[in-house]
């Protein structure tokens, strides 16, 4: 059964002292990404393929951070770095482990476009369950929301990976080159209707002076497959540009959002997760 999409608090969720979030003006997304991305498609040349997901562990930064194209192949790629002033490794991994459990909790991330989120008794119980490590409470869970990412609501299943699901040489993978990684497969359902779109999600989070950044890739039309990139979508079908477009742009709206509150937050809810 297709669930509703929520745009208000019910009176319960009101009286919780976090709502306060959801009734907060929306942060302006930062005006230096959003002026790069209105410049228009990057060069393809210049993407990122999964194969080289590794080339993220590299200390330096790739010639575009921001940017959004159409692939050759057909599939779409978006990147952005959004900078989380403030913000420690350990605040994003308990957010992803927190936001879950509650449709207001995804709502107030970015009120605009996230309108409820799901998931199993089973992942619900491994989350809850205080012996279960914080990265442990998001990678292998799944999350189902509804969310509007620039095209409409769609429902949208994200299915988290371990980094070495998603392709890291984990001899490389610590600290200072990561920090870490927040990925998965994703499966999105437009409720306009159309063909089901797969997706690779990664979040690569770096220590960086004064807090992290979040220099996140998509490859649309991927997915990872024992731990190998797949194009899943069928050779002469090409991913619209403004797919890639309206994620990119949605990218910087609702970590503008996240990365204006969340150490706040974190400290009112004191690490807890419930």
């Amino acid at each position: 059964m297709m669930k509703d999409l929520k745009t208000e608090l019910t009176s319960e969720e009101q009286m919780k002292t976090y709502s306060k979030y959801f009734y907060k003006p929306l942060a302006i997304p930062n005006p230096e990404l959003m002026d790069i991305l209105k410049l228009g498609p990057m060069d393809p040349a210049k993407a990122l393929m999964p194969e080289n997901i590794n080339e993220l562990l590299d200390p330096s930064y790739h010639e575009v951070e921001n940017g959004y194209c159409v692939l050759p192949n057909g599939a779409a790629y978006v990147a952005v770095n959004n900078k989380f002033p403030g913000v420690t490794v350990e605040m994003i991994n308990w957010w992803f482990a927190w936001h879950a459990l509650e449709d207001m909790r995804y709502m107030l991330w970015f009120k605009k476009g996230h309108y409820g989120i799901s998931i199993s008794d089973e992942d619900r119980a491994i989350i809850l369950d205080p012996e279960t490590k914080m990265i442990q409470k998001f990678q292998g869970r799944t999350h189902n929301v509804i969310e509007d990412a620039g095209g409409g609501p769609e429902d949208i299943q994200i299915t988290f990976l371990t980094p070495e699901e998603l392709g890291f040489d984990m001899v490389r993978f610590k600290s200072p080159a990561v920090g870490t990684v927040i990925g998965a497969n994703g499966i999105s359902s437009r409720r306009a209707g159309g063909p089901k779109s797969p997706a690779i999600m990664t979040h690569f989070v770096r220590e960086i002076s004064g807090g992290v950044e979040f220099r996140s890739r998509f490859w649309l039309g991927y997915h990872m497959v024992d731990k190998k990139p797949v194009k899943m979508i069928p050779d002469g079908i090409q991913i619209p540009i403004q797919v890639a477009m309206g994620l990119a742009f949605h990218n910087v709206q609702e970590y503008s959002n996240l990365a204006s509150f969340l150490p706040s937050l974190y400290e009112e809810m004191e690490e807890k997760i419930f």
